[in-house]
């Protein structure tokens, strides 16, 4: 019994790792050029290979190492500017963190500590989704942030070693891949009134604030509104049931 136990968990085990992995492809193959283009732009800023490698090791943040790169070759220097833009640029986290905590909050914490870190916009579509389909699967998002993470790095790796080749990979029209990858694991969620009523208005919010507001300010107002429409709408249903 012990021993049929045993072998179910591993086999349960080796079955959601197998899905994180080919679930988690297609957006690998989006997040390749923006890695490369990091280690590009690390280049043209007049940091070293070894510190633009780093700053993936050790950040592991695309768009505020992208702001963060471009701010050191204008000749921000300053820690205190550089982490406050970094920190608005990724306030988003707090909401993908609190979708995800009634599941995470469970585990031990050096564990919840360990897959706060590898969150990222990518490895949380391909999570919550996951969540939708089956429940939550700890080696799932383990798989999946670990992945992302050794790509995102050897990426950057790879946009050093050519950066005096390449100018820019995503002038090759490979960054549509990420906005594809992320309609093809959000449309199958849009199973009901609420949902499509919540995307319609987190688009069209997100559209109009991305004309008017600077930085990525729009993520989080589209965000807020439609999380709280969101919230408004599943209480009334709640109610009227």
């Amino acid at each position: 019994m012990l021993l049929s136990n045993l072998l179910s968990g591993k086999n349960e085990l080796a079955e959601e790792v197998w899905v994180a992995l080919r679930e988690c492809t297609p957006v690998v193959l989006g997040v390749v050029p923006f890695g490369i283009t990091c280690g590009i732009m690390g280049l043209t800023a007049k940091m070293s290979g070894i510190e633009t490698i780093l700053m993936s090791v050790f950040v592991f943040a695309g768009a505020s190492q992208f702001i963060g790169i471009t701010m050191l070759g204008a000749g921000i220097t300053g820690w205190g500017i550089l982490m406050f833009t970094t920190l608005l640029v990724n306030l988003r986290h707090l909401i993908m963190g609190s979708s995800l905590a009634p599941y995470m909050v469970r585990l031990p914490f050096p564990l919840q500590a360990f897959l706060a870190f590898f969150l990222t916009d990518e490895a949380y579509a391909l999570t919550i989704s996951r969540i939708h389909k089956t429940g939550y699967s700890v080696p799932y998002q383990l798989t999946v942030s670990i992945v992302l993470y050794l790509v995102w790095v050897l990426s950057t790796v790879t946009g050093v070693v050519l950066g005096g080749y390449i100018s820019d990979p995503l002038t090759w029209g490979l960054d549509f891949a990420m906005p594809a990858t992320f309609l093809v694991l959000l449309i199958p969620l849009l199973a009901d009134r609420i949902s499509l009523i919540v995307f319609g208005i987190a688009a069209v919010v997100s559209v109009f604030a991305a004309l008017y507001l600077p930085g990525k300010w729009y993520i989080i107002i589209a965000c807020l509104i439609a999380s709280l429409i969101g919230g408004l709408l599943e209480g009334d249903s709640e109610h009227a049931q």
